[in-house]
This record gives C-alpha cells, structure tokens and sequence, in this order.
C-alpha cells in the first residue's frame, strides 16, 4: 500500500464524522466518495468494530481503511477486520488481561455503572458528574491503569499510556505515513490525546467545553466555528488539505 497519500483523514466519530445535519453529511461523504482514491480514512473512535460496521452497511457511507476503535485499544483493517497484530499486541501486552480485575475494583464505587461493550483491553463506564469521586479516579491510576473522562458521561479505565493519540502515532509509523499529511478530527475530552500529539488537528465547533479549555494555548489545533463534517471539511481547508479533482 501506498504511503504517499495527500490526506489521511483520522477522525472522531460521535460528533465528528457523524455530526452535522443529514444534509452536511451527505455533502461530505460524497467529496470523500469523489476522492477516495487519494484518501486514507482512519477512524478513530471510543466505539467498537460492529458499531463501524453498522454503519458501513449504509451504501454512501465510506468506508475506512482502518479503525482504531474502543479509544484506541482495537487496531484492524476496515476491511477485513483483521488485527494489525504489532500495534494491538503491544496494548494487550500493557492491559495483561485486566478487565475482571478493574471490574472488581470498581464494583462499589459511587456514581458510576459498567457499559455493556466494554471492548476487551479497556472498561467503560457511565459516570455522573455530580456522584463521581476524586479518590474512584485516583483508584484507576493507583492501579497502574490510566482514567479517560469525556462529555461529562463516559470513564473509560485504559492500559497504561494507550490513548486515541499514541495508538494513531504507532499506527503513523508502522504504515510509514508522512505525518504532514495526517489531520485528526475530533469533538470531546478523549480526543484531547489526537490533538496532543503535535499534527495539524481539528476541533469541531461542537467541541465540549472542557475540550476548548484544553485546545485554547495549543498551536497545532484548529477550532472550527462548524460542527460535525462540515467543520472537518473547514480544517482541512484551512490547512490547504482540499482533494481537487
């Protein structure tokens, strides 16, 4: 596979990719459709493999060529699913078959319940705000594990140093990608790691508000005043990055 592409596009999903209206999506999907050819669609995503594929079953949706999935601790082929086994061995390897023992440790803490799909080298939980404890955070990272809080609902309890944003920058080097030409996307708290790791990033204009606070002293990233797609389609043109026939 080539590793010279114009663009490679990893984006966020939920309020990213899938943002915007049904009319600014259908818009974009097809420019990305018309450009396909010049394009690496990276998806990268708190969600799991069957959500990307469900999606997919949409015939104007495009399709990626990866996924990073479950905030970047799943890493295959879009596909055919397959595994890029370096880059998920070494997450496994980190995780060391934790999930029972994070979910007996947080059993009883306050203000917060386990998700159904957890994905199996991460476990997600609801939180709320008002209920969560400092110390069940501080539990997490105690444990050796680290803690990701995003739009004031999801607590993902993560590997050690795994995040959306170093599995993109092992996924970069792995694949040999010209690093100049990769934009991350993204919306919420658990993209913060994209936006840290120095690309040329976007922040949608439905960004959360803990994640501008974030972004504001940030030179790499650029914050659309559009949400969803169109300001994806926004970054990439204020960074000259427009696939022209």
């Amino acid at each position: 596979m080539s590793s010279d592409y114009p663009l490679i596009l990893a984006t966020d999903l939920d309020g990213t990719f899938l943002g915007g209206s049904d009319e600014q999506r259908a818009e974009f999907y097809e420019y990305l459709q018309k450009h396909r050819h010049r394009l690496l669609l990276v998806f990268v995503t708190g969600r799991d493999v069957e959500f990307v594929q469900s999606l997919c079953e949409d015939s104007k949706f495009p399709n990626p060529d990866y996924i990073i999935g479950d905030v970047g601790t799943t890493i295959v082929h879009g596909k055919t699913l397959e595994p890029l086994e370096s880059i998920q061995g070494w997450v496994e390897k980190i995780w060391g078959n934790a999930s029972d023992r994070v979910k007996e440790m947080m059993a009883n803490e306050p203000g917060i319940e386990l998700q159904e799909c957890s994905g199996p080298r991460r476990v997600s939980y609801y939180y709320e705000p008002e209920k969560l404890q400092e110390s069940t955070v501080q539990k997490v990272f105690d444990a050796g594990f680290d803690c990701i809080l995003s739009a004031d609902v999801y607590l993902d309890v993560m590997p050690k140093g795994v995040s959306k944003g170093p599995t993109l920058m092992k996924f970069i080097e792995l694949l040999g990608l010209n690093t100049d030409n990769v934009i991350p996307a993204g919306d919420s708290l658990n993209d913060l790691s994209l936006f840290k790791t120095g690309l040329k990033s976007v922040a949608v204009g439905n960004a959360e508000p803990k994640l501008v606070k974030h972004i504001a002293k940030m030179n790499n990233v650029y914050h659309s005043p559009y949400p969803g797609t169109t300001g994806i389609w926004d970054g990439l043109k204020y960074y000259s990055k427009l696939l022209e026939a």
